[in-house]
């Protein structure tokens, strides 16, 4: 048992037209993707990504969802089947194995597959850093932008986008283990990935501040929803590998952060629970009454003193709760010896840094975790100026803690002033920005896009398609293993096949 395993983030930043109220935010997401396209000579369009397997309304509890029945929003792949026309035509695979496109209405980054908590900080990292170099080639002008890009989940006027988690677990293990008993964990996990938010309630109706800026949106347990009657736990069956062995699960519950620690232990975390839930290891039952609404309930409360009330009788508070999780993932690991890999020390010694901290005085973890500095940050200013939490002030500086302009970004003015936990470095991110992870099959989509640009056609997390010269038909790669297609297993292939149609040649070879 470790953290490692393959997983991945995805998330639709914020967005608005600088002195446009009335901008379309389509367009003007479309109009972002296609400059960084355009400007790094990348395939867009419609035919860019491959939708030949995409499954949004298959469910994970045995189903699938009719089309007729289906809200427009779950129809993720109406583009790629001709139902729907993207006037945008804003979808881009880039070079570091990621994907670039407009969803709703929103930009988004969703990040190569990754092997660890690290890596996964570092990609998520360079979809910032691609978010913020697109939106600079719509800005030449600083002082006249025409568009402002926002690391958030909401606009706080009643508005949520998604930052997601996904996760590759085996296909074995009952989906009916997975939702009893990540529940729980999701519920209380805010804790520790809360990214903070001015307002209570969708639309901010009640005044004050709280820990998860998601957590108000969510309506229901389970479902396979992700835009409406949003669900703590997402059913959307879509493992974009080989469907027998593996399932990825697509976690919608999580806030987009800023502090790296807080993105290590959100994704440290959870891969842990997870092993301990695939190898049947879970300590009892952990079930809440009434989770959705405890989920909210925990989220309002800052001073951490909130109970969660357990099926069984107990009542803790959700800090009591993490514990739980943590000291049934130390027992397990003592247990196996398999505490040497490095990753998993870290999140281990971490998380339980963290959650001491938390107990004592949450304040001091305000270098480590997004609410805590956010609030921090926020109470020194009310103080200072003597506002209520229904100040207006209040509510913009909380967008402008999330604002891509490292000139208007409040969290970029703390990182600069050293007063954030750094796991990532700017170089490291920037690098990432172009470059693949070489440990997943994301390294073989990455360096397919980067030696044969002209020759790809498409290409998806699964799938790569190629158009050769002299032949009619297009070609596809399919790539169903996530941990086959690394740069050990094909870096050589690749540097002796100067052509597509070498490496076609070569590929067939070596698959004999």
């Amino acid at each position: 048992m470790t953290v490692r395993r393959v997983m991945g983030i995805e998330t639709e930043y914020g967005i608005c037209a600088p002195g446009d109220p009335h901008a379309n935010p389509m367009v003007l997401s479309g109009t972002v993707v296609t400059a960084y396209a355009r400007a790094r000579g990348l395939l867009t369009g419609r035919g860019a990504w491959d939708y030949a397997d995409e499954a949004p309304l298959r469910d994970a509890r045995g189903w699938e969802l009719g089309r007729t029945w289906a809200d427009p929003s779950q129809l993720t792949d109406a583009w790629g089947r001709g139902e729907l026309e993207d006037p945008t035509m804003a979808n881009v695979v880039l070079t570091n194995g990621a994907r670039f496109y407009v969803d709703h209405a929103h930009p988004e980054y969703s990040g190569p597959e990754v092997t660890t908590p690290r890596d996964a900080l570092v990609w998520d990292r360079a979809g910032d850093l691609v978010m913020r170099d697109a939106a600079d080639l719509l800005n030449p002008d600083p002082a006249r932008p025409t568009v402002a890009l926002y690391k958030n989940n909401t606009d706080g006027k009643g508005a949520s986008y998604g930052t997601h988690e996904n996760y590759l677990m085996r296909r074995e293990t009952p989906f009916a283990d997975v939702v009893r008993h990540l529940m729980p964990f999701f519920v209380v996990r805010q804790l520790i990935c809360g990214a903070g938010r001015v307002g209570i309630g969708q639309d901010s109706h009640t005044s004050g501040f709280q820990i998860s800026q998601r957590a108000d949106f969510f309506e229901t347990e389970v479902g396979l929803e992700t835009t409406l009657k949003r669900p703590i736990i997402n059913t959307r069956d879509e493992p974009h590998a080989v469907a027998d062995l593996y399932r990825r699960l697509h976690v919608i519950v999580g806030d987009a952060n800023q502090c790296d620690v807080a993105g290590l232990l959100k994704l440290g975390t959870t891969s842990l629970v997870l092993a301990l839930i695939e190898d049947r290891a879970m300590p009892g039952d952990l079930t809440l009454v009434n989770p959705v609404g405890t989920l909210h309930q925990v989220s309002h409360d800052p001073t951490l003193r909130q109970q969660v009330q357990l099926r069984d009788g107990r009542r803790l508070t959700a800090l009591e709760l993490l514990w739980v999780y943590h000291d049934a993932c130390a027992a397990y690991l003592a247990d196996r010896g398999t505490e040497g890999d490095p990753a998993t020390a870290e999140v281990m010694t971490t998380w339980a840094d963290v959650l001491t901290r938390l107990g004592n005085d949450p304040g001091s973890c305000a270098r480590e975790l997004d609410w805590v500095a956010k609030l921090q940050l926020l109470q020194a200013y009310r103080e200072r100026n003597g506002l209520a939490w229904t100040e207006p002030r209040l509510a913009a500086l909380d967008i402008q803690w999330s604002d891509l302009r490292p000139t208007k970004s409040v969290f970029h003015t703390l990182r600069r002033a050293g007063r954030v936990t750094e796991l990532v470095t700017d170089a490291a991110a920037r690098e990432a920005v172009t470059s693949p992870p070489e440990d997943t099959r994301a390294w073989f989509r990455g360096q397919c896009l980067s030696r044969y640009a002209a020759s790809v056609v498409s290409a998806s997390w699964d799938s790569v398609i190629f158009e050769v010269p002299g032949q009619q038909s297009l070609q596809r790669v399919p790539m169903l293993e996530p941990l086959r297609g690394t740069r050990a297993q094909l870096g050589a292939l690749l540097d002796r096949s100067p052509d597509v149609r070498s490496l076609l040649r070569e590929l067939a070879a070596s698959a004999d």
